[in-house]
């Protein structure tokens, strides 16, 4: 297997506001008025939110399509709950008008395979902090 990396550069806009360039996109990120920031976009733990729900959304869109598993109104919701400065633990809610029961159960199972994001999560890797 081969070995990758995948990078994104953060700039700060100053306040408490950054934007970062992911892939050639701009995403932005800010904290709400009343701890400090001016509202303008989403805060950094709502983006982590929006990774999970989104990747795991693809990797059901993935898993259907690989087994042609019709899947119809997905949504994902993901929760957060704060401990201090930091989760300690999320929900993930999964819901489709088409498969539901037991075939969305496998559709969720082979998902969790495939999720980069959750994967990551439930298996957390080393951090390195390095001054540049």
């Amino acid at each position: 297997m081969t070995v990758s990396e995948r990078s994104v550069s953060a700039r700060w806009e100053g306040g408490m506001r950054a934007t970062v360039d992911a892939g050639g996109f701009e995403v932005g990120a800010d904290e709400p008025v009343e701890y400090g920031g001016a509202g303008s976009a989403p805060q950094p733990t709502e983006l982590l939110l929006a990774s999970m729900a989104s990747c795991f959304t693809l990797a059901l869109a993935y898993s259907a399509r690989k087994r042609d598993v019709l899947l119809e109104d997905l949504t994902v919701d993901v929760t957060g709950h704060y401990d201090g400065p930091r989760f300690d633990a999320f929900r993930i809610t999964v819901k489709a008008a088409s498969p539901q029961g037991p075939d969305l159960e496998r559709l969720v199972t082979a998902a969790r395979r495939v999720c980069y994001v959750t994967r990551t999560l439930e298996s957390p890797p080393e951090i390195e902090f390095v001054l540049g």
